[in-house]
């Protein structure tokens, strides 16, 4: 390939990276306010977090993309830059499926250490901010780094309305050149990269996560010594 041609390819590399972490960003934060909503205790609260999760899980993300970059534009009269459109579609999209690993890994913390933040006079977003979030994002790095990867593919829907990604930049290298094959084996080793970067680093913050939180082994455990003194009525730890 010519070097203008090489440059149109790293465009799209570019414009595909940029799209990945703002749509992740905005996956992440729908993640974790709907997944947390959906152990609320009021049950408005969680029938309408079940009710997002539902409907954008339930629906297509290529078709989303175009009900909000065509159809929006026609009902309410403004219009998204092809960027924060597919940001926005991608992100309400894979953000509903993040919400069912939080909900899943929140309800996965053993009763025992929500009951002991309780009885440590914790308020409800104490305990969740000390208590379950600390055990329960580590269980949650798998399932997201499958997810990253899943929304690092799905950011390839947005060629379809023109946007200068890395598969619309390579299909417009292939026309120029009429070589599929190479082109798109080009394409698929650059997918791959990417994808096997983010594994990497998502295994490492996995890592770097469980380092401070396990199981207990016999060491000192303030919920059990919490449920000990509640049942004994003596509070010090004893040697």
């Amino acid at each position: 390939m010519t070097s203008g041609l090489w440059e149109l390819v790293l465009t799209g590399i570019w414009t595909t990276v940029q799209l990945l972490v703002f749509s992740a960003l905005l996956s992440a934060a729908v993640s974790f306010a709907v997944g947390m909503a959906r152990t609320h205790r009021l049950w408005i609260v969680r029938f309408v977090a079940g009710f997002y999760t539902e409907v954008f899980r339930g629906t297509s993300a290529l078709v989303m993309i175009f009900f909000i970059f065509f159809v929006l534009p026609v009902a309410f009269g403004w219009q998204l830059v092809p960027m924060w459109a597919a940001t926005l579609a991608l992100g309400l999209t894979y953000g509903a499926y993040g919400s069912e690993i939080v909900r899943g890994a929140l309800n996965a913390v053993e009763p025992a250490q929500k009951e002991g933040g309780i009885a440590l006079s914790l308020t409800p977003w104490q305990r969740m901010r000390l208590v379950v979030l600390p055990q329960a994002v580590p269980e949650m790095i798998p399932s997201f780094s499958n997810l990253l990867v899943e929304l690092l593919k799905g950011t390839a829907l947005v060629s379809v309305m023109g946007m200068g990604d890395l598969t619309f930049s390579a299909n417009l290298v292939r026309l120029a050149l009429q070589q599929s094959a190479e082109i798109y084996t080009y394409v698929l080793l650059i997918y791959f990269a990417i994808a096997f970067v983010l594994t990497r680093l998502m295994r490492a913050l996995e890592k770097r996560l469980k380092a401070g939180v396990g199981k207990d082994t016999g060491t000192f455990s303030a919920t059990r010594e919490l449920k000990r003194a509640q049942t004994t009525g003596v509070g010090g730890r004893v040697a």
